[in-house]
């Protein structure tokens, strides 16, 4: 019983953090990788309008497209942070 109680706790506090806004250095965070997050989901789009029929040709383009998109991106940001990490090391 005393583990149920004790989990109990420790679920009750994580809800007072749910309730918080975010802070400024999360915010800035999403904002950064807010181009990985819209070309995944231009990415997820194309993939989703070939579930239920074969893709065309023009479906395969615009998924290999999407799916570059989102290398691209991922790429810039990772060069991005990597730079930052530099840059304040120095």
């Amino acid at each position: 019983m005393k583990d149920i109680v004790a989990r109990q706790t420790a679920v009750t506090g994580a809800v007072d953090r749910i309730d918080r806004e975010p802070t400024a250095a999360e915010l800035d965070a999403i904002e950064q990788e807010l181009p990985v997050i819209l070309a995944c989901v231009d990415l997820l789009d194309a993939q989703i309008i070939t579930l239920d029929r074969i893709p065309s040709e023009l479906d395969q383009r615009r998924i290999r497209r999407a799916h570059r998109r989102v290398l691209a991106a991922r790429r810039a940001l990772a060069n991005r942070s990597a730079t930052g990490h530099a840059g304040g090391a120095a």
